[in-house]
């Protein structure tokens, strides 16, 4: 899109940068070859320097500012990724799920750690929107604690700017899909488009804004009954701009809904979203949309940088000590391969060479926390979407590995999810295998990665019957048979422990999978069932996944990546195939079923068809009769 030259008239042209998708990476990354990407520093100084051109620049943004980095890990105590939003100008921000991932007290705590450190640093936090919360439907502590963090923080349903004399009003609203993503956050919300058309006619009422902006943490999507933020588009037009967060999207160019635009800048900081709009007789068009690539050619702001060394100190004391680390930058490992990226791993249904590492690293994690109590493991897993960052090629510091596995608490409040032990049925595995190969065939963050067991699935073949080979691998890649009743250990990261319950649901009740203590109850809570370390502390997914690099052979004092993960070895296979004795091969109680609601409906068609027959004979006969 071409910009139009000049600045335009005072109340005829607003200039809006955004960003959604943060997800704490507030440094900037080098590439394989040097290039520079990102980071807090490039995005302050890109701000400031058009800022310096329009002093009117809105700068917003979309929520999910936290969560992916070593940054997280002081989220309640420094709350910087707030505070260096507030540092860049941001003018005002929404939340996203992951901002609820250290539960409600931990975003009550957060907010209230800006409030602190804004007056210690000097600085002015953005405001805060979040529009389609239902405080009336739930009443619970949780509910109360991020309420009374939010009211104390100043969050309102809309904020009015004032900007070069364009009255905006900001709301934001929280998707659906998020709020599936963010199941301890506390709080119900309502549908995004009824909550939003209530509260524009209230704008339009009684705050008479020139334009509106949602800052959506929604989401569009290529399947359009999932697309949340072009349904909200087409829904409720008075919204002018949408600025869509949460599925990482990004948009070269503007969606038009009726007559507004969706705009998307992709994720981690990578760019600067910057839309300018021109109001003219048919109300306000897009006069230049581009995204501007925070790249080497940014040099960036010192002031921010310095800021960032600080709470890289501040990681180092508040965190990692704990576990024996004495800097992000620290070289724990070093890496000769390339791994998938998690899009690739996401968009790939079969093995990963990262998902067999991470899972091999949750075995010798347990191992190495249990010692002479270490009691075998049959099965660990690990799920795409909790894979969150590669394993880049050269020297892997701990800041590397801890963005692979960021996500999450433990019941020790300490960042980053725990290991957990349940049991299951040789049933219940072969149930798993089939969710991964026909549930997470279209929802691709549930895929499953395995180490200890193999499965391969042919994804033509009926609905919940696609798996064809399943059972155990030993370490030494030989194949065992599962028994169906017989209960086998598994190890997995905590969040995915808790979804694993969730089996009926995405199968519609067809199987079930029920995570169980090793006397074969049904768990109810995972706390007890945690891994600790002989300390007492948690097993951490990306502390097990550290302390296994740690653990590979060493070359000139380095442990190096051994061959072994540059190659597959069969864990998952999908084996694609139409041809009819692969489609009916080894049938479950599924296809069985399904045949015989087939064969009872074509019977009924049958019996149907000759009572038809019978019917027009009789008829035929009456007339002929009649004549």
């Amino acid at each position: 899109m071409t910009e139009i030259a000049g600045e335009g008239c005072a109340g005829e042209r607003v200039e809006i940068l955004f960003t959604h998708d943060l997800h704490s990476h507030m440094d900037t990354v080098y590439g394989e070859n040097g290039e520079e990407t990102g980071g807090f520093g490039k995005l302050c100084a890109a701000i400031q320097s058009l800022r310096e051109k329009n002093p009117h620049v809105v700068v917003l943004d979309g929520g999910d500012f936290s969560m992916g980095t070593l940054y997280q890990t002081i989220y309640r105590e420094r709350a910087a990724e707030l505070c260096m939003l507030g540092y860049m100008g941001y003018d005002v921000v929404t939340l996203g799920n992951h901002e609820f991932d250290y539960r409600p007290e931990g975003i009550a705590v957060m907010l209230r750690a800006a409030l602190r450190q804004a007056k210690e640093l000097q600085i002015e936090l953005p405001q805060m929107t979040l529009s389609n919360v239902d405080w009336e439907i739930n009443t619970s502590a949780e509910n109360e604690v991020v309420r009374e963090g939010l009211e104390e923080y100043g969050a309102r349903r809309y904020v009015i700017l004032e900007k070069g004399g364009v009255r905006i009003a900001v709301i934001g609203l929280f998707g659906e899909d998020a709020s599936a993503c963010a199941p301890l956050s506390g709080l119900c919300f309502d549908h995004i488009v009824e909550s939003a058309r209530g509260l524009v006619r209230r704008l339009k009422a009684k705050e008479h804004p020139d334009l509106i902006v949602a800052l959506s943490h929604s989401g569009t999507a290529s399947r359009p009954e999932k697309s949340e933020d072009e349904i909200l588009a087409r829904e409720v037009p008075d919204i002018d701009v949408i600025i869509s967060g949460h599925t990482h999207t990004t948009l070269p160019e503007p969606l038009m809904g009726r007559g507004n635009y969706i705009v998307s800048c992709g994720c981690y900081g990578e760019c600067l979203g910057r839309l300018v709009l021109r109001r003219g007789e048919d109300g306000w068009q897009a006069e230049a949309y581009e995204l501007i690539p925070m790249d080497g050619s940014i040099r960036g702001d010192e002031e921010m940088e310095r800021r960032l060394l600080d709470y890289q100190k501040d990681v180092t004391e508040l965190y990692l000590r704990r576990f024996g680390y004495e800097s992000c930058r620290q070289v724990i490992a070093r890496n000769p391969y390339r791994f998938p990226t998690p899009k690739e791993i996401e968009s790939n249904p079969s093995e990963s060479t990262l998902g067999d590492l991470i899972s091999d690293a949750y075995v010798y994690g347990v191992k190495k926390a249990e010692g002479d109590r270490y009691e075998k493991v049959s099965l660990t897993l690990v799920a795409s979407g909790l894979i969150r960052e590669t394993l880049k090629p050269g020297d892997v510091t701990v800041a590397d590995v801890f963005g692979i596995s960021s996500l999450g608490i433990g019941e020790d409040q300490v960042p980053g999810y725990p290991l957990v032990s349940a049991y299951l049925t040789g049933r219940e595995l072969k149930a798993a295998a089939e969710v991964d190969a026909s549930v997470a065939w279209k929802m691709a963050s549930a895929r499953l990665h395995p180490a200890g067991m193999y499965w391969e699935f042919n994804p033509h073949r009926i609905f919940l019957n696609r798996v064809t080979e399943v059972g155990l691998l030993d370490e030494e890649g030989g194949r065992e048979p599962l028994e169906d009743g017989q209960l086998y250990r598994v190890v997995t990261g905590l969040y995915l422990a808790q979804m694993l319950g969730a089996v009926r649901e995405g199968s519609h009740g067809l199987l079930a999978v029920v995570p169980k203590d090793r006397e074969g109850r049904p768990i109810t809570d995972f706390a007890p069932h945690i891994i600790h370390n002989p300390d007492g502390s948690e097993v951490k997914e990306w502390a097990a996944l550290a302390g296994y690099l740690s653990s590979f052979p060493p070359k000139d004092g380095i442990p190096v990546v051994p061959p072994y993960y540059s190659r597959l070895h069969g864990r998952k296979k999908v084996r694609e195939s139409r041809n009819i004795r692969e489609l009916v091969r080894k049938p479950n109680k599924i296809f069985w079923a399904a045949a015989g609601a087939v064969c009872a409906a074509s019977a009924l068609c049958a019996v149907l068809a000759i009572g038809g027959m019978k019917l027009a004979v009789r008829h035929a006969r009456m007339r002929k009769e009649r004549k």
